[in-house]
């Protein structure tokens, strides 16, 4: 009922409906990922600025303010995936906690139709010391029409008092037939990067304003 799915060599459904699907249907898509393997080589590489040979590397920066009180409320909107705050894209479920191991679905909706992608989370990063830094990273799982990682991350220097999100990714179709239309693609992770840094910064700004 308008809802096309395509079965990749896998077996793994990939799924592109003409309307909004139903949060239970979203549902029983990520809850029918959460045992599969991922869905590319390499797992935690971007962890170290490092991505697989034949993968196309994304990484952007951006400054949200400066101070221990800016860093803390990064940290809260990196918690409450904020940077997935779109409009147009969705994280879901919305509560999804940062934690080794929890999947989650990205819904998007571009030219008339919605697109619904799964990942997983590899890691997490605590790091404290003249840089304090918090992030994660999570790959893509079967479900998800592109193959490979991206890692997510906030960070106070503290000899420079300013305090940056940052952003690495390597990518590439998931198969073969996908290449013709890896244009779009990348229009479309260009305008996230976009977006994603324009929704930290103002997140950031929008709880000091609270504050003062």
């Amino acid at each position: 009922m308008g809802a096309k799915r395509d079965e990749y060599r896998d077996g793994a459904p990939l799924m592109f409906l003409l309307r909004e699907p139903t949060k239970e249907r979203i549902l029983h898509f990520i809850e029918s990922q959460k045992a599969l393997p991922f869905s590319y080589g390499r797992v935690g590489a971007s962890r170290e600025d490092k991505a697989p040979s034949g993968y196309v590397v994304d990484r952007y920066r951006v400054r949200l303010g400066e101070g221990p009180e800016a860093y803390v409320r990064a940290v809260q909107a990196l918690r409450g995936w904020r940077q997935f705050d779109l409009g147009w894209v969705k994280l879901l479920p919305p509560d999804a906690p940062i934690q080794v191991g929890a999947t989650v679905g990205v819904l998007a909706r571009h030219l008339g139709f919605w697109s619904l992608n799964t990942a997983r989370i590899v890691y997490l990063i605590e790091e404290s010391g003249n840089v304090e830094r918090f992030g994660f990273g999570y790959g893509t799982l079967p479900g998800h029409a592109e193959r490979g990682e991206e890692r997510f991350s906030v960070e106070w220097n503290r000899e420079e008092d300013t305090v940056h999100y940052d952003v690495f990714a390597f990518s590439r179709p998931k198969h073969p037939l996908a290449w013709p239309g890896y244009p779009f693609a990348r229009l479309l992770q260009k305008r996230f990067a976009r977006d994603s840094k324009r929704a930290m910064v103002e997140d950031v700004a929008r709880e000091r304003l609270y504050q003062t």
